[in-house]
């Protein structure tokens, strides 16, 4: 079973490997920094690559509900919180 740190350590590789992002490492990615403009400056594009990817590698499934996903994608933390209560078993 993986443990909070291990969940949000995977996120953050998954990120800087699914949006092929090379000037920045893992450990540089603050769990409760903001993903997008501030923080990684990510965009909508990025939102749609990583939602593919999630439910590839963990079998969640993000909705078109914008507001929920703004929640869902404001930082690795919140990601993670996602993927633990919404993976498929």
């Amino acid at each position: 079973m993986q443990t909070p740190d291990t969940i949000e350590a995977d996120l953050k590789h998954m990120i800087i490997d699914a949006l092929a992002l090379e000037d920045i490492e893992a450990a540089e990615i603050e769990t409760d920094a903001p993903l997008f403009v501030e923080g990684l400056g990510l965009d909508s594009i990025d939102a749609l690559e990583l939602a593919v990817v999630l439910e590839e590698s963990y079998g969640v499934k993000i909705e078109d509900d914008p507001e929920r996903n703004q929640v869902i994608f404001a930082s690795v933390r919140n990601l993670a919180d996602f993927v633990r209560q919404n993976r498929a078993r």
